[in-house]
């Protein structure tokens, strides 16, 4: 059995942390206005990062911040969200997710992007203590567009926090 500081040395990939999650909005999850609630959105979206994150660490993992969400179209009862969320950047112990959600009204087939946001979440050992992730495989120039972006963020993450 590999021990913890192998797995957290062994490279991966985006694709390897990549998780699709598809939830049917029922009546249950509306607001006063009819149309799913924003905080069902949010949820849902935070679930599939956490998920992408303890593929990627393959350690237990808590969600730090949530960059803010806009949005950009209401969801109705009876649609399909897909919440699609993958690891775009790594250090040490910390790995930032980013979920785009999707819509699919079931009878149309139409889809529409209705939600993106990037989450950061921290691995943590069995003792519950920060602990070491793999670092991040980028294999394509998309991957490293994104790793660079997602650096610039976690950048300006930091600074903030420190102000």
């Amino acid at each position: 059995m590999a021990s913890s500081d192998d797995t957290a040395s062994t490279p991966k990939s985006p694709g390897q942390s990549r998780v699709v999650l598809n939830t049917l909005m029922m009546p249950e999850h509306a607001n006063h206005f009819g149309n799913v609630h924003g905080g069902i959105i949010m949820k849902l979206a935070d679930e599939a990062a956490a998920i992408a994150a303890m593929r990627h660490a393959q350690k237990r993992a808590v969600t730090v911040t949530m960059d803010s969400m806009t949005f950009r179209q209401p969801i109705q009862i009876g649609d399909l969200v897909t919440c699609t969320a993958y690891v775009t950047y790594v250090s040490r112990s910390s790995m930032e997710v980013s979920v785009v959600v999707h819509a699919e009204n079931l009878l149309s087939g139409q889809v529409v992007h209705t939600n993106s946001a990037f989450l950061v979440f921290v691995a943590l050992s069995d003792q519950g203590r920060p602990s070491a992730v793999p670092p991040l495989l980028l294999e394509t120039d998309a991957d490293r567009a994104e790793h660079a972006k997602g650096e610039a963020r976690q950048k300006a993450r930091l600074a903030q926090r420190h102000n």
